[in-house]
C-alpha cells in the first residue's frame, strides 16, 4: 500500500472518528464521565520523580493496566508497535528476535527498565523485548527524547519502563487465567497479592507455549515457550522508611531459521533490593542494589554460541525539596560481566567493564514557567569519560495548555561485540562512544475528558559506529533524524479513543540514505466501547515502507493491519476475553534475512514474515 495513501487515509479516519468525540468531550467538560483510562497520568521515568504527563516537559506515553487488560497482548512488541515515535521490527512472530526503535535511533540506543532496573544484553547492547510476558506488568511508560543525563549510556532515543504490581491493599487476592488459540497456543497465568500490616506483596507466574508460525515463506512452524515468575515484596515502617525486594525471571526456548533448524534457550532475569529513608521532611534518600541477566544459548547448523551477560548496579539517589523546587543528587556504579560467553568456542578478549557516574537534576517551578536542568558524568573503563546534560523549559499558556522546549545530549556505548568480538578483524577496541544532540519543541492540551500532544524534534548523531569495507566497526558516520508526533486520547461516555501519528526522517548524512529498517510514517488508532457487561474494541496500525539495508536497495513495502477484541463479564469474578489479530490475514514484513549460497558465493535475501490471522480466547477469574 502506498505510503501517502496510508498517511492520508489515516488522517482522514482520525479526523472522522476524533471530531465527534472531541465535540462531545468539550460539551461535557463541566460534568465529565469518570475516565476508565488515565488521561493525565503520573510519570516517574521522565524526571526520576512523579510528575503528571503535562508537567513532565517530555513526550510521554503511558499504557495503563486497563489498556493492557483490554488489549490482552500476546507479546510486549504488540503493546509497543505503532505507539508515538516507536517502531518495531521482528524476525517472525512468537518470541522471535525483535528490535525497538525510538525516534529513529537503533534498538541499542534506547533503554529498557523494569521497576528501575536496567535489562539488556551487554554483547549486543539491545534488550530482548520478545522474551518478556506483558501479563506480568501493570503499566508501561514510554519517554521519547534523550535521557542520558539521568540514565547514562544508550538513552539516546528514549526510555521504556515496565512496572510490576506493588501488591494489594488488604486481604489476599487470587487471580488466574487460562487461554489458547491459533497455532496450538496455550496461555496460563496466576497471581496472588495483598497486604498485612505495613507489608505488601505480589506473586505471579505465567506460561506461554505455542507451535508457532513459519518465519519465512514455505518454511516450517517455529515454536516458542516461556515460563515466567515474579515476586515483589515491600514493607513500610512507622518512621516512613521502606524496604523492598523484586525478583523476575523468564526462561524458555524459541526456534528460528539459520540456513536450517536452530534454537535459542534463553533466560531474562532482574533482581533487586532497595531501602528508602526520609532523612528529614525535606530530604528522601534511596539506595538500590540490583542485578540483571540476559542469557542466550544458541544451537544452529553451522555454529554454537553462549552469551551470559550480567549487569550489577548500585545506585544512591537523594531527593531534596525546597518549596515548589526539587533537587536530585545521585551516584551510580555499574559492572558488566560476560561470564562464560563464547561463540564457536572462542572467548571474548575482555570479559568485564565497570562504569562510575554522578548525576544531578534541578526541577524548578516559577509558575507559570518551569525548568528542568540535569547533568551527568560517566567514567567507563572501556571508552573513557562522557558528560551529558539537558535543559527543558515549560510555560503554562492557560489552564489547559503547556508549551515546552528542550535540548539534551546523550551517548551510546560501544558494545562488547563491537569492542571485543572474538573473530579476527570483526571488532575494534579503539572505538569511541556515539554522541548525540537533540532539540525538541512541543505543546500539550490537557482537558477533563481528552488530551492532545504535538511535538517536533531533531537529533544529530556523531561518531556513528558502522562497518568499513573489511566489516570492522569504525567511527565514521553521522546521522540526522527529524520528526514530528501527534497523539490524542479521549474518554467520553462509554468510548475510549487513542490515536498516534508519527513522521520520521532518519538519514545517514554521509550517504543521504534512509537508516535501515526504519519506517518514515506510522499511524495507530485504538477504539474501545463499554457495552453493559461487555466491551468491544479495535486497533488499526499502518506503516510506510522501509529499507532493510543501509544502501537502500532492499525495499520492504508498507502495511496495515486490523486487530479486534471483545470481553464479557460472565459473573462477578469471571470474565471472558477474545482477540483476533491481523484480521485481514496479511503477510507483512519488517525485516529480511540472508542465505549464503556456498556454490555460487552469492547472498540471497529472504523475508521474515509475521503470523497471519491469530485468534486467542481466555477466561479469567478475579478483578
Amino acid at each position: 500500500m502506498n505510503t501517502l495513501h496510508h498517511a492520508a487515509g489515516g488522517l482522514a479516519a482520525l479526523g472522522v472518528i476524533a471530531l465527534p468525540l472531541v465535540v462531545h468531550a468539550q460539551s461535557n467538560l463541566a460534568d465529565p464521565t469518570p475516565p476508565s483510562v488515565e488521561l493525565n497520568p503520573m510519570v516517574v521515568t521522565a524526571a526520576l520523580v512523579p510528575r503528571t504527563a503535562d508537567q513532565s516537559l517530555a513526550s510521554v506515553t503511558v499504557i495503563d493496566e486497563a489498556t493492557l487488560q483490554r488489549q490482552n497482548p500476546a507479546s510486549l512488541t504488540d503493546v509497543l508497535r505503532g505507539q508515538p515515535g516507536v517502531d518495531v521490527t521482528t524476525q517472525g512472530s512468537f518470541g522471535k528476535q525483535s528490535s525497538v526503535f525510538i525516534r529513529g535511533t537503533g534498538s541499542n540506543a534506547n533503554v529498557l527498565l523494569i521497576d528501575g532496573i536496567r535489562l539488556r544484553s551487554a554483547t549486543t547492547g539491545a534488550a530482548s523485548w520478545e522474551f518478556l510476558d506483558p501479563r506480568l506488568f501493570e503499566r508501561v511508560e514510554i519517554v521519547r527524547g534523550p535521557r542520558g543525563s539521568l540514565y547514562g549510556a544508550d538513552a539516546v532515543g528514549g526510555v521504556i519502563q515496565l512496572f510490576t504490581p506493588k501488591g494489594g491493599d488488604g486481604e489476599p487476592t487470587l487471580r488466574f487465567s487460562v487461554g489458547g488459540g491459533s497455532f496450538e497456543t496455550q496461555r496460563y497465568s496466576a497471581s496472588l497479592s495483598g497486604a498485612e500490616g505495613g507489608t505488601r506483596y505480589h506473586v505471579a507466574a505465567s506460561r506461554f507455549d505455542t507451535q508457532g508460525a513459519p518465519v519465512r515463506r514455505g518454511g516450517d512452524d517455529k515454536g516458542y515457550d516461556n515460563t515466567s515468575g515474579l515476586l515483589r515484596v515491600s514493607h513500610t515502617y512507622d518512621s516512613g522508611a521502606e524496604l523492598g525486594v523484586l525478583a523476575l525471571r523468564s526462561r524458555g526456548s524459541t526456534e528460528f531459521d539459520a540456513s536450517g533448524p536452530a534454537e535459542d534457550d534463553f533466560v531474562q532475569q532482574v533482581a533487586g533490593v532497595y531501602a528508602e529513608l526520609p532523612i528529614t521532611a525535606l530530604w528522601n534518600s534511596r539506595l538500590t542494589l540490583s542485578e540483571a541477566r540476559d542469557e542466550r544459548d544458541t544451537l544452529a547448523p553451522t555454529y554454537r554460541s553462549l552469551f551470559e551477560t550480567r549487569t550489577r548496579t548500585v545506585q544512591w539517589k537523594n531527593t531534596l525539596a525546597f518549596g515548589l523546587h526539587e533537587l536530585i543528587l545521585g551516584a551510580e556504579y555499574r559492572k558488566d560481566d560476560l561470564g562464560d560467553s563464547q561463540t564457536s568456542r572462542l572467548a571474548f578478549d575482555e570479559e568485564s567493564r565497570d562504569n562510575r557516574a554522578v548525576f544531578a537534576q534541578g526541577l524548578l517551578d516559577f509558575q507559570p514557567l518551569t525548568t528542568q536542568l540535569s547533568l551527568r558524568h560517566d567514567h567507563n573503563q572501556a571508552f573513557g569519560d562522557e558528560l551529558t546534560g539537558s535543559l527543558a523549559l515549560g510555560y503554562e499558556l492557560d489552564a489547559h495548555h503547556i508549551a515546552r522546549a528542550s535540548y539534551g545530549t546523550a551517548f551510546r556505548a560501544p558494545t562488547f561485540n563491537e569492542l571485543y568480538f572474538p573473530f579476527a578483524g570483526s571488532s575494534n577496541p579503539d572505538l569511541d562512544a556515539e554522541t548525540s544532540e537533540s532539540i525538541e519543541v512541543g505543546i500539550r492540551g490537557q482537558h477533563d475528558a481528552w488530551f492532545w500532544d504535538l511535538a517536533a524534534y531533531q537529533t544529530q548523531v556523531d561518531e556513528l559506529i558502522a562497518l568499513d569495507a573489511d566489516f570492522r566497526p569504525v567511527n565514521v558516520n553521522k546521522a540526522r533524524i527529524r520528526g514530528a508526533e501527534l497523539s490524542i486520547g479521549a474518554d467520553v461516555a462509554d468510548w475510549t479513543l487513542g490515536a498516534a501519528l508519527t513522521y520520521s526522517d532518519p538519514e545517514d548524512r554521509d550517504t543521504g540514505h534512509q537508516l535501515a529498517r526504519r519506517a518514515t510514517h506510522s499511524l495507530r488508532l485504538d477504539i474501545d466501547r463499554e457495552l453493559g457487561n461487555g466491551s468491544a474494541g479495535a486497533s488499526w496500525i499502518a506503516q510506510s515502507h522501509r529499507y532493510n539495508d543501509a544502501a537502500n536497495q532492499q525495499r520492504l513495502p508498507g502495511y496495515g493491519i486490523v486487530n479486534l477484541r471483545a470481553g464479557w463479564q460472565l459473573a462477578p469474578q469471571w470474565s471472558l476475553r477474545a482477540t483476533l489479530e491481523n484480521v485481514m490475514d496479511k503477510q507483512y514484513v519488517t525485516a529480511q534475512g540472508t542465505d549464503f549460497d556456498t556454490a555460487t558465493f552469492e547472498s540471497m535475501p529472504f523475508d521474515y514474515i509475521n503470523a497471519g490471522r491469530t485468534a486467542l480466547v481466555s477466561i479469567r477469574f478475579g478483578q
